[in-house]
């Protein structure tokens, strides 16, 4: 198979998206030098908030903009040591004004990068409304068992709430494509259930920075990004790192992305299971489209519930494929020892039992010297050259591919039945190893759009355009087996150690 281009690897994967040195003009950002607290950076927008430009405002203490009382919270908060996203709400004042802020403090050794907008001027709801509402969803979550129902209830929930035209569960695959696995849309937004997405349309940095930030808003894809200033932070003597910052202004290339999904507003929740991003939450609006602070605190707040559940799911189906995979161990165990022999547990009592563990369709062993095989193999004047293969890529470790034919030249002449392989080591240093073999198994992709168009170059430019359609693009994929897991991995790690001493045992 004619592997796609990988952008995300060789070019997506590279940019420095955490180092725009501007943000999005729905709020201010202002940098502190932590030690006293002066200004040392901000927006050029600042002056919206407080009346000053920027200019004039470098090197004065933010507290000074403060009340009394608002002033020794601050200071407060700020003597509490590094920390990120730490909300903070207070009043700013100056020549005949009064504005309320929330505040998100991103504070470390050497600076305070804090992250304003203006508060909401309707009544904030109670802690306790908020609660009632989230636990009944939380409590909802927890009576659910599928996965594809906890995606479903999920996105409805965060659509109800948010308003936005459409949401989407986007799970990531190994190489970090992303397939739709559920939808709630209405409206102009065309469906995309089924499809799978690029690894490219999240690269790889932008998922690093989702491990550290719950969610990421554009409000309005059309926004004027407000550049900081001046433009080395002083105390870095370096452009600002925004990594942590909601505000954080988008890569050109990524609203030219909306703009040919024809959305103007995107919000991503992240979704995390066992500390790795598994995927993203999905939303898009038609139209520009702002969601209160309030809101997106609870979104951070939902990402962690919604997180848990998932992850609760997933170990509970993990530990009923591990109770399995034990159940079918300890009947190879007892065939083998019924025996007193190898080959015939294997080949006889224990073959279904081996099949049913691996998922295979077949299996050769090298004992002795001799090599026996069952089921589905490659021919067998193909065996010794497979194994003497096999043996060299693992020697006395666990091998697998799950397309042989991409490395092993031979393998393509009976690639439909012998896709895949997983290798288990006996006594490597007489030659006795355990192959069992998995089947093709064709798989149809359907793209959001031509892979291998993800990204496309002005000619004789290093400029770069996403891809304009996203029209369904299936790509067929043959000579792979289904992949191997790490359940996979551990029972032939288990079975390798059972046939090593087994081996030596009846050699006594």
């Amino acid at each position: 198979m004619a592997e796609n281009i990988n952008f995300d690897r060789e070019f997506c994967g590279n940019l420095a998206i955490h180092q725009t040195n501007s943000i999005q003009d729905y709020g201010y950002l202002l940098v502190l030098e932590t030690s006293i607290l002066n200004i040392i950076q901000g927006s050029e927008n600042i002056a919206d908030l407080t009346g000053s430009d920027i200019r004039a405002i470098i090197g004065k203490p933010f507290v000074d903009f403060l009340s009394t009382n608002d002033k020794k919270r601050f200071g407060e908060e700020a003597a509490r040591g590094e920390r990120n996203r730490v909300p903070f709400n207070c009043v700013i004042t100056g020549d005949g004004f009064d504005k309320a802020l929330n505040i998100i403090l991103h504070i470390n050794r050497d600076i305070i990068i804090m992250e304003m907008e203006e508060a909401d001027p309707s009544p904030a709801r109670t802690f306790s409304e908020v609660f009632q509402e989230v636990r009944s969803f939380i409590s909802t979550l927890e009576g659910i068992e599928e996965l594809e129902e906890i995606c479903q209830t999920s996105l409805a929930e965060i659509r109800r709430l948010s308003g936005f035209d459409g949401a989407r569960m986007y799970r990531f695959d190994e190489q970090w494509n992303g397939k739709v696995i559920a939808e709630d849309i209405v409206g102009g937004l065309e469906s995309y259930l089924g499809q799978t997405f690029p690894a490219s349309d999240v690269p790889k940095q932008a998922r690093a920075l989702y491990i550290r930030n719950p969610f990421r808003l554009i409000s309005n894809r059309n926004y004027v990004p407000q550049r900081l200033f001046p433009v080395i932070n002083p105390a870095t003597n370096g452009f600002t790192d925004l990594s942590d910052c909601n505000l954080r202004s988008v890569a050109g290339v990524h609203l030219e992305y909306m703009a040919n999904m024809n959305v103007s507003a995107s919000m991503s929740i992240r979704v995390i299971v066992d500390g790795n991003l598994w995927g993203l939450i999905s939303c898009h609006h038609v139209t520009a489209r702002h969601p209160s602070f309030e809101l997106r605190s609870i979104f951070e707040w939902l990402s962690m519930e919604i997180s848990h559940r998932i992850s609760s799911v997933l170990k509970q189906q993990q530990l009923r494929r591990s109770r399995e995979t034990l159940l079918l161990q300890g009947e190879i165990h007892r065939a083998v020892y019924h025996r007193s022999d190898i080959v015939l547990g294997l080949t006889e009592d224990g073959y279904e039992s081996l099949c049913s563990l691996f998922k295979c369709t077949g299996m050769m062993i090298s004992l002795n010297g001799k090599i026996y095989s069952k089921g589905s193999t490659p021919p067998p004047e193909e065996l010794d050259n497979l194994l003497l293969w096999a043996s060299g890529m693992g020697f006395n470790k666990i091998f697998t591919s799950s397309e042989l034919s991409s490395s092993y030249d031979e393998a393509r002449s009976y690639q439909q039945t012998i896709s895949g392989l997983i290798s288990i080591p006996i006594n490597s240093r007489k030659g006795d190893y355990l192959i069992c073999f998995r089947p093709e198994a064709v798989k149809d992709i359907k793209w959001g759009g031509n892979p291998n168009q993800a990204v496309n170059f002005e000619k004789n430019s290093p400029k770069y355009h996403p891809r304009t359609s996203f029209k369904l693009w299936l790509q067929t994929v043959y000579g792979q087996s289904e992949a191997w897991s790490e359940t996979d991995l551990e029972a032939a790690e288990s079975l390798k150690n059972f046939l090593m001493e087994s081996s030596a045992s009846f050699a006594l």
